[in-house]
């Protein structure tokens, strides 16, 4: 009964829910955001550095983030690159002041708070010509508008930085008489120009005050209330740059640190001054404020103008383009030929004809230009998600429960949808699936907590995004990775003497060749991955070094390389132990049937699952990384090996396979690919956000847009490749030829453009 429910079930979901009904659905929601965002973008602006200063919200009890953006954490040396020969001046009284240090210890982590509290306090960093002021002007007076006077007007150099911010001082001094707050607006205009007229040539920010926590205020401060505070910053906003609206020279008003104040102010020391994490977020702020234009970092996307086309990418979407209208042509005049002949025919036959009901053949033409126009439509989307400043990007938060629950909701999903297999070998191609789409799931969680065939589907979509999304071959160093080893497999197994399976139970001296040529590709190996010069001299060659660099370097593709390079030995010698095995009729493959006899199926087993858990306690218990990742390459093969002997081992395992994991099995590639624009966000760095203020809901979303683009890419890629790599050899050289011009001349234009 439990059986014909759960099959009842999953055809109720197959009927209703299908690949071409859920890519529509994807398509509808695509077209309805991006048409959303344009409109908003239109009417509301999309200035994120108004966003950065104004909004945000904790994402846990440290991480902050702003409204729309990636707020990156700037490092010592960034600081100060981007802060070089600069000056920047703070004044205000002992909020502002601890703005400043925080300010600092970006600059210098050493610096220590002390000193007389009431006077000014210099900084200098000589290695970067970096000057930072801190000036006491606790009110908003007249003091305060001859200082500010004095640079605008005087022979004393300006700030490049300036940050203003008092109140509390007024409140308290004046026991928070409403006169004091008249006389606050009094001067605030009084000084509101002349910030607007340093605005033209400098950042000017004025800070909002903080709330303050009442219940833990002294006696001396009880009278500065909240509700004091609101009228104070009232007056500022409703002052500052009322007189210059439509101009670019504004004041910035500071509004983020109150919102960061609203969540901390109970952590306070006193009630009235932030803890110190509070300030360093928004002296982070001021940082990603004025720096992200300068640096450009890639996970900051906050204040980042939208980065210039480059002539390839240029390039690329007219090419695109070209054939999206060269479908439409296509599909016009076969529509008009199709009328032409049905006229032709009811005139000949002089009676109705009913409509065909299948449906007419497409031409290879027509399939070349109809897969181009579907890439051109799906690059487009590539781009509006992670290269143009349309949808909104975050900042990654990990919890465990972000990890952990869609891992469990993944497996409940693979274990519903299980299946018999077609055949019962030992890693047959539904269980190969099946492994590579859990594996590719897992990673996928992780990350958002990245001649043949085989070598065209590789590499069609990465060498697509390298020109459309102006990024480097390696920087999808998953596929350079598999293609490297798929090519080192193809050389290898090619040399002889070559594993034919008729030869698999051959002579002595057969299985000695093999296993020389293994063991000389396993000291290669090895020479390589120990010797980074060496390494360096071989993939620095022209071309080489134009795929496998990165930012000018081949470093990183070592590092990648390394973690996994015994796999691809491992997997020979196991193939060439499974056949001869296989042809010595050593392993039982029947349906049902352990794979060895029943005693010595069980004890593998047994070995087996020790072995397994003994490596993930290990790997789980791993506190080093660089020490991990030296022991992993060896190791890895023990969980490898006992995983396949506990997959294979017992006929009832081997018989099943999950058809939801071999689903995205098959489009692995199209996932890890997709994820770094379309999911992810800033090259992998935050997440794509769709659907603002609701977590959950923009994940499910993007994640279905994701899924649906993938599969789609994964016919196109298939489609393409049966023009592209067609079986006539003469035909197949030829258009080898044409595709080495092309990346020949791709090349040339990549140096051209660095240049």
């Amino acid at each position: 009964m439990a059986a014909l429910a759960y099959s009842l079930g999953k055809r109720e979901i197959n009927h209703y829910f299908s690949v071409k009904s859920a890519k529509a659905l994807a398509l509808a929601a695509v077209v309805l955001l991006t048409a959303c965002y344009a409109v908003s973008r239109r009417y509301q602006g999309n200035d994120t550095c108004e966003y950065l200063l104004s909004t945000g919200r904790f994402l846990g009890d440290k991480t902050w983030q702003p409204y729309s953006c990636m707020m990156h954490r700037y490092k010592q040396s960034e600081a100060k690159s981007c802060l070089k020969n600069k000056y920047i001046a703070f004044i205000g009284d002992s909020r502002i002041r601890q703005l400043f240090y925080s300010f600092v210890k970006l600059i210098n982590p050493q610096i220590k708070e002390e000193g007389n509290k009431h006077e000014n306090i210099p900084f200098e960093d000589k290695s970067s010509s970096l000057k930072v002021d801190f000036l006491w002007y606790p009110e908003v007076n007249g003091s305060m508008k001859q200082s500010i006077k004095a640079w605008i007007e005087g022979s004393s150099s300006k700030p490049h930085i300036l940050v203003v911010g008092a109140a509390t001082w007024s409140i308290k001094i004046h026991n928070g008489s409403n006169e004091a707050l008249t006389q606050y607006r009094i001067n605030i205009t009084s000084i509101a120009p002349l910030l607007e007229k340093l605005a033209r040539s400098s950042d000017v920010y004025w800070v909002l005050q903080d709330p303050v926590y009442e219940d833990m205020l002294s006696e001396s401060r009880k009278m500065i209330t909240n509700e004091k505070i609101d009228a104070y910053n009232e007056a500022a906003v409703s002052i500052l740059n009322s007189s210059s609206k439509n101009s670019k020279a504004k004041v910035k008003v500071f509004s983020a640190t109150r919102l960061i104040a609203e969540e901390t102010i109970i952590q306070s020391s006193d009630g009235l001054h932030l803890p110190e994490s509070s300030r360093e977020t928004s002296a982070m702020i001021l940082m990603n404020n004025h720096c992200n234009k300068i640096v450009k970092p890639i996970d900051g996307s906050c204040c980042q103008p939208q980065p210039p086309v480059t002539l390839i990418q240029k390039l690329a979407f007219c090419f695109l383009a070209s054939s999206v209208i060269g479908y439409l042509i296509l599909v016009l005049i076969r529509h008009n030929n199709n009328q032409k002949n049905k006229l032709c025919t009811d005139m000949e036959s002089g009676e109705e004809k009913k409509p065909a009901t299948n449906s007419p053949t497409v031409s290879t033409l027509e399939t070349l230009f109809q897969s181009l126009c579907k890439l051109g439509l799906i690059m487009g989307y590539f781009y509006l998600c992670d290269r143009a400043n349309l949808f909104m990007k975050e900042n990654k938060f990990y919890t465990h429960s972000s990890f952990f629950i869609p891992i469990i909701y993944i497996l409940v999903l693979g274990v519903f949808y299980t299946e018999n297999t077609k055949e019962t070998k030992v890693l047959n191609r539904e269980q190969t699936d099946e492994w590579k789409g859990w594996m590719q799931l897992v990673i996928l969680i992780y990350h958002i907590s990245g001649a043949s065939t085989v070598l065209f589907r590789l590499n069609f979509l990465v060498v697509v995004l390298c020109v459309v999304m102006d990024r480097s071959y390696q920087f999808y160093y998953f596929v350079p990775l598999v293609t490297f080893w798929f090519l080192i497999i193809y050389i290898t197994l090619a040399l002889w003497p070559q594993i034919i399976l008729k030869k698999a139970n051959g002579s002595f001296f057969w299985h000695s060749g093999l296993l020389l040529k293994l063991g000389f590709l396993f000291v290669c190996i090895y020479f390589l991955a120990y010797s980074e010069d060496l390494f360096e001299k071989v993939f620095s060659i022209w071309p080489l070094s134009t795929f496998f660099e990165l930012n000018g370097s081949v470093y990183e593709w070592w590092f990648r390389w390394k973690l996994d390079r015994y796999v691809v030995f491992h997997g020979m010698l196991f193939a060439f132990i499974y056949l001869t095995f296989q042809k010595r009729h050593v392993l039982s493959e029947g349906k049902g049937e352990p794979l060895f006899p029943t005693k010595v199926s069980n004890i593998f087993l047994f070995i087996s699952v020790v072995f397994f858990l003994t490596y993930s306690i290990w790997a789980s218990s791993c506190k080093n990384k660089t020490e991990c990742n030296e022991m992993h390459p060896s190791v890895s093969v023990v969980q490898i090996l006992a995983f396949i002997l506990i997959r294979n081992i017992p006929g009832y395992a081997r018989s099943v396979y999950s058809s939801f994991f071999a689903w995205f099995g098959r489009i692995s590639l199209e996932l890890f690919i997709c994820q770094y624009h379309i999911w992810l966000a800033a090259d992998t760095k935050g997440i794509l956000v769709l659907i603002p203020g609701t977590p959950m809901l923009n994940i499910i979303v993007s994640t279905f847009i994701f899924v649906c683009v993938a599969h789609e890419i994964s016919q196109i890629t298939n489609d393409l490749a049966q023009i592209v790599v067609p079986k006539d050899n003469v035909m197949l050289l030829k258009r080898l030829i044409w595709a080495c011009v092309f990346f020949s001349g791709f090349l040339f234009l990549s140096s051209f453009q660095k240049q």
